[in-house]
C-alpha cells in the first residue's frame, strides 16, 4: 500500500511555556494536515492561544 502525501501534524504555541502571566495554565495545542512533498520544512501559523488570550505563532513539534 502506498504511503500517503498528506500527514497530520500539531502545532504548538511558542509563548505558553515562556509566559508566565497568561490567562489560564496549560499550552495551545492544533492539528491539522500538511503535503510533504509541497512545505518540506517544519510549518509556522499564526493562531490564537486561548491561554494566552492573544494570537501567537505556533511551530510545527515532531
Amino acid at each position: 500500500m502506498a504511503k500517503g502525501v498528506r500527514i497530520v501534524i500539531t502545532l504548538e504555541c511558542t509563548e505558553c511555556r515562556s509566559n508566565t502571566d497568561k490567562r489560564s495554565p496549560g499550552v495551545s495545542r492544533y492539528t491539522t494536515q500538511k503535503n510533504r512533498r509541497n512545505t518540506s520544512s517544519r510549518l509556522e501559523l499564526k493562531k490564537f492561544c486561548p491561554h494566552c488570550n492573544k494570537h501567537t505563532i505556533h511551530k510545527e513539534t515532531k
